[in-house]
């Protein structure tokens, strides 16, 4: 049998909007499709006023139920797959995906898995280290103006994604790592990393941005990310162990070249 998608598990993060219209407007939205969860991070201006005029007396709730975070690195910690949204592309937004592939591939991922449907800034949208975060990146097709209100576009994933949630799912997604996982994981895998000189010491997250990409089409569960602390925790061992050695040598050696100089 089939599973809809369990919306309780999505949330919409708005990440220092501009404008507290269009963050009562995106609740409206919300509450159009169904979803019920909203995060703003470092808003410019969160008027309450102004944001509870646009959502109107339908979508009070949600903005009543509001989560409020200074940093996206805490806002984000407790999701286990985060879909940004972007209107350009570059060399590190290279692989973007259709708003309607990408809530088809949330139906499963709902079932165990807090997502978060992440939007940028009106002005200026996503940077490429808020895009380090997200697993994937969505591109809303447009003519040749594509920029689009915040509002907006929040309203087009919702509606895409209560539209494939009509449908189920008929795969199951266990529990992946969630963000904070993750990043405890690649703060582990850029120190080990950089002391055996694999990265370069001197830009290292450059280079832990394409393994980042790697792990994040995969994506990780828990458990293996455990794994690969643990594989980076034996390399630690290891070279401390051969480390602590080659003083030993070194101190033999010197002690037997002063007996053979007396």
């Amino acid at each position: 049998m089939s599973n809809g998608i369990v919306l309780d598990n999505l949330s919409i993060v708005l990440h220092r909007p501009r404008y507290p219209e269009n963050i009562g407007a995106a609740a409206r939205a919300m509450q159009n499709m169904g979803l019920q969860h909203l995060t703003v991070v470092d808003p410019e201006n969160y008027d309450a006023e102004k944001i509870n005029k646009m959502a109107t007396h339908v979508a009070a709730d949600i903005v009543k139920g509001i989560n409020r975070f200074d940093t996206l690195d805490e806002a984000l910690s407790p999701y286990n797959y985060i879909a940004g949204t972007t209107a350009r592309t570059g060399k590190q937004r290279q692989v973007t995906v259709h708003p309607s592939k990408v809530a088809e591939t949330l139906v499963p991922l709902s079932q165990e898995n807090r997502i978060a449907l992440l939007f940028g800034p009106e002005d200026r949208g996503l940077s490429n280290e808020d895009t380090r975060y997200c697993h994937t990146l969505v591109k809303i097709p447009t003519a040749e103006f594509s920029s689009l209100n915040l509002a907006q576009a929040v309203m087009i994933m919702c509606y895409e994604v209560f539209r494939a949630g009509k449908h189920g799912a008929e795969d199951y997604t266990p529990r992946l790592a969630s963000r904070d996982e993750l990043e405890g994981m690649y703060g582990h895998l850029k120190d080990v990393l950089t002391r055996i000189s694999f990265l370069n010491p001197e830009n290292p997250d450059y280079w832990l941005n394409n393994m980042r990409r790697f792990f994040d089409r995969l994506p990780l569960r828990a458990k293996e990310v455990s794994i690969i602390r643990g594989i980076c925790r034996q390399i630690d061992w290891y070279g401390e162990k051969r480390y602590k050695e080659g003083l030993t040598d070194s101190k033999i050696r010197n002690s037997n070249i002063e007996i053979r100089n007396k």
